[in-house]
């Protein structure tokens, strides 16, 4: 996977968040196989700074958020969050919740730009929903999802029980949740919450073959789908037609709707610049 080159980030504090930008796809990679990719509170900031900064980069055309080694994120590791200066209070609890497992998800549903998750081995609790939060889901053949949440005494948190319902229904959002039971990634990509599964070794590959299409795309076109469709379970009919037809009127003022239009008629390939 692309974590190095004239692009990639190579400093100290960030190496457990490589990233490297190729081809117009910003390559996002968890670099804590030691510790199963469980997140960090500095690998958390770290991932919705470069998402946020990927919505505002002409230059990022898709991201794709991986992991090295056998885990591609096994939930939140609290050991790197910062020190608490008091006894807790009411209140603590939620506000952690918020602004630490919702942003997180929140930063990948609100990226102006398509997000695929390349799953390469076992993804638990706030690590399931950071795939299931992203707009594609590729998976390895060996990777596994677990709704962990249940088998520590705990709700789920990050999104998950906004996302899983959306994605399988509530009854198999329930079971998932209830019974904690690792889901493999044939079944994941059964019940619909994987895209593709492939042999480990031809993941990337795959991955990058995706974002490289996306990359080509007409990029504001494919961001307000996006919001399109990450909005449509959340209104009505009537919100849903004007919010469709607000981003239609949004994407023929960019060069690529005039590009595709004139391809078509001029029977060419559309070359898409993004904007």
């Amino acid at each position: 996977m692309p974590v190095s080159g004239e692009a990639a980030e190579a400093a100290p504090r960030d190496a457990t968040v490589l990233h490297a930008l190729d081809g117009g796809v910003s390559w996002i990679t968890l670099n804590r196989p030691e510790a199963m990719n469980a997140v960090t509170w500095d690998q958390r900031e770290r991932i919705i700074a470069l998402l946020t900064d990927a919505s505002a980069d002409p230059a990022v055309r898709a991201v794709v958020l991986t992991a090295t080694g056998r885990g591609f994120c096994a939930g939140a590791d609290l050991r790197g969050a910062p020190a608490r200066a008091r006894e807790r209070v009411p209140g603590d609890v939620s506000r952690t919740i918020r602004l630490g497992a919702q942003r997180l998800i929140a930063a990948v549903l609100d990226c102006e730009k398509p997000v695929i998750a390349a799953v390469n081995g076992t993804a638990a609790g706030i690590g399931a929903h950071l795939a299931f939060a992203c707009d594609l889901v590729l998976a390895a053949d060996t990777a596994k999802f677990i709704e962990v949440f249940v088998r520590r005494g705990l709700v789920p948190d990050g999104g998950g029980a906004y996302l899983l319902p959306r994605l399988v229904g509530p009854q198999r959002a329930k079971e998932l949740m209830f019974f904690g039971d690792a889901l493999s990634a044939a079944d994941a990509e059964r019940m619909g919450l994987v895209n593709r599964t492939v042999p480990e070794r031809e993941l990337t590959a795959l991955a990058a073959a995706w974002a490289g299409r996306l990359a080509a795309g007409p990029t504001r076109a494919v961001a307000l789908a996006k919001q399109l469709v990450n909005a449509s379970l959340d209104g009505d009919r009537a919100a849903a037609f004007a919010a469709e037809a607000a981003a239609q009127e949004i994407n023929m003022t960019t060069r690529d709707a005039d590009e595709g239009v004139a391809a078509f008629v001029e029977r060419r390939t559309p070359e898409y610049r993004g904007h």
